[in-house]
């Protein structure tokens, strides 16, 4: 299968996989705060990985994808339903970790440029005397 059509099928497959956590799956246990933010589906359309960024605490992601994986059969035939397949992927859920690691890192630097500021501010005070 060409490396194009994979990539379609694996945008389609988030937009919809992402449509069905929001709209149908009614389990307490998956956080509102769900994205799907990539899927990976297997050159012969059989296995998918679902992404899933969830913000909340260690607890809460956990109880999503642990939620969510007990699911994957309905959100697969739910999402079936909206996708002309003939094989409809089974899906396993992994956490996302990259958005928490941007988050981190953008928070290091907002700290390095605070310290830098500080830094350079009484440089300047000196040069005024």
């Amino acid at each position: 299968m060409s490396k194009q059509r994979t990539d379609r099928l694996n945008s389609l497959l988030r937009e919809v996989i992402s449509e069905v956590i929001r709209h149908d799956v009614r389990n307490p246990h998956v956080n509102e705060l769900v994205t799907v933010t990539r899927v990976d589906i297997t050159k012969d359309l059989h296995h998918a990985k679902v992404y899933i960024s969830v913000i909340g605490s260690r607890e809460a992601k956990t109880n999503t994808i642990n939620a969510l994986e007990s699911a994957s059969g309905f959100i697969a035939v739910t999402a079936s339903k909206k996708v002309v397949m003939r094989y409809f992927p089974a899906l396993v859920f992994k956490l996302d970790e990259g958005v928490d690691k941007h988050m981190r890192i953008e928070e290091l630097l907002s700290e390095i440029h605070a310290k830098k500021a500080t830094q350079e501010q009484p440089e300047s005070d000196r040069s005024l005397e």
